[in-house]
């Protein structure tokens, strides 16, 4: 075999390994790609985004939350139930605007997770906000740990702490603060709360087959309960802070559906066992003077036995808020289920 010929082979088997190369890389980066697409993202638990939350009992369904919500109370104030707290004390007054200067490097991170007060004497504490004036000796900043659009992540945590640390030290204010093993802890256990607390209770009432509702009879049912139509088109009750009891709608959203659906946002929902009350009551009221039935939704009529039973869950669920030290429809509970 000549030279020539040698030479050939060896540019061939140069070729023929290059191609099985080039073929396997791609395969590789293929590969490599549809892990990405199909794998869930690595990291902290308390950084991936969770499940949207909204959990079933009997009568119920999960939902997009009410487009309108009561917002929280403007007095909320930091509160270690569900928010990390730093607290700064400051050795000498402080002016309020000095104050909120140091803030405004920081606060566009954490939007409205975040809550600041002030405090002239350390027991009275007020909403940090640009119209406030005076002195001010100590400060109490808490990062909200949970919300329905996900909990914070140990990393956000740190980047909080380390923006108190700094205007503590350019204020040579004295800082406290949880740990940040308990507080990541704290925040994983309150999410899981979260999840189980997070319920909406659904009632349907349907028309006979081949009828449907008079829409006068419907409007002056609602009126009569104290229910007032709102700008999004549902007929909701609320209690005089403006906090939503229970709402009224066409059932998804569409007056040709033929059905009206009761919703009641249990977390959201002041009054406690009341709320649910109030809504079974005036459901059955709304079902006799339409002459509908009230069914859940499979479409199966819900009695008194049904309803109990759901009231009964329920009633668990309270007592599970009770005994974390959040009262539904509270300041709390709207921020927490926000």
């Amino acid at each position: 075999m000549t030279d020539f010929q040698l030479g050939l082979l060896a540019i061939g088997a140069v070729v023929v390994a290059g191609v099985f190369a080039y073929n396997w890389f791609q395969e590789r980066s293929a590969r490599r790609s549809a892990e990405r697409a199909f794998r869930p993202p690595a990291g902290d638990a308390l950084l991936a985004e969770p499940a949207v939350r909204r959990n079933e009992v009997p009568a119920s369904e999960a939902r997009t939350p009410a487009a309108r919500a009561a917002p929280p109370s403007a007095a909320a104030l930091p509160d270690a139930r569900i928010d990390y707290v730093v607290e700064l004390a400051f050795a000498e007054p402080l002016s309020v605007g000095r104050l909120i200067e140091l803030w405004k490097a920081h606060e566009h991170r954490y939007a409205k997770r975040a809550l600041l007060a002030a405090s002239s004497d350390g027991t009275t504490w007020f909403r940090l906000a640009p119209a406030e004036g005076g002195t001010v000796r100590a400060l109490r900043a808490g990062l909200q740990l949970v919300a329905r659009d996900g909990t914070v992540g140990e990393a956000e945590l740190i980047e909080f702490r380390a923006a108190l640390d700094s205007i503590a030290a350019a204020t040579g204010a004295s800082i406290a603060a949880p740990e940040m093993r308990q507080a990541v802890e704290h925040a994983r256990e309150l999410d899981g709360f979260c999840e189980d607390a997070d319920i909406e209770v659904v009632f349907h009432v349907m028309p006979r087959p081949g009828t449907g509702f008079d829409e006068d009879a419907l409007v002056g049912a609602a009126e009569d309960a104290g229910l007032a139509l709102e700008a999004d088109g549902r007929f909701t009750l609320r209690d005089a802070d403006d906090r939503e009891w229970f709402s009224l709608a066409w059932r998804d959203g569409a007056v040709d559906a033929g059905g009206l659906s009761l919703t009641l946002d249990v977390a959201r929902a002041p009054g406690g066992g009341a709320s649910f009350q109030a809504m079974a009551r005036f459901a059955r009221q709304l079902a006799a003077t339409l002459d509908g039935s009230l069914v859940d939704d499979n479409g199966q009529v819900l009695d008194e036995r049904a309803l109990a039973a759901t009231e009964a869950q329920l009633a668990a669920v309270h007592a599970a808020f009770a005994q974390k030290g959040i009262e539904p429809g509270g300041a709390l509970a709207l921020r927490l289920f926000s």
